[in-house]
């Protein structure tokens, strides 16, 4: 696989299908064109102006889906020093898909908390991930809402 700019995130709009009693809502089918297979899919909560960042996957691919909430996602492209927001969640119901090797963090946006799921075409692997404090680059956060 080659150089990974930010233009090769994906945002994909997903269907949300109004059902009584509660919403039906898509996340990732096999036969769509950012399925690069299945390693793990898991839950992220994150509270409400709290921010994790950032880090940098080296092999798994994301693919990033906001249920309930909203997150703020920022990319960071560390060779040229551009940024990327994409806000996905309640109101912009969409999957993000995040190749490796482009830094990113998140923001939660909605009180008290919101929830990310992730479908990764690999299993976890802490030394796959690379991390940095969230001063290494030069991003301002909002706080709040």
């Amino acid at each position: 696989m080659g150089e990974m700019s930010l233009e090769h995130i994906r945002v994909t709009p997903l269907k949300r299908i109004p059902v009584a009693g509660g919403d039906v809502l898509h996340v990732l089918k096999c036969t769509d064109d950012e399925f690069r297979g299945f390693g793990e899919a898991y839950f992220s909560m994150i509270e409400e102006g709290v921010v994790k960042a950032w880090k940098l996957h080296r092999q798994m691919t994301l693919n990033l889906v906001v249920p309930v909430g909203e997150v703020r996602f920022v990319f960071y492209a560390e060779d040229a020093g551009v940024i990327r927001e994409e806000t996905i969640g309640i109101s912009n119901y969409a999957r993000l898909t995040v190749p490796p090797g482009i830094w990113f963090g998140f923001q939660g946006r909605m009180v008290p908390y919101s929830m990310i799921l992730n479908v990764a075409d690999i299993p976890h692997e802490p030394e796959e991930v690379e991390r940095r404090p969230i001063e290494a680059f030069n991003y301002e956060w909002e706080c709040g809402s």
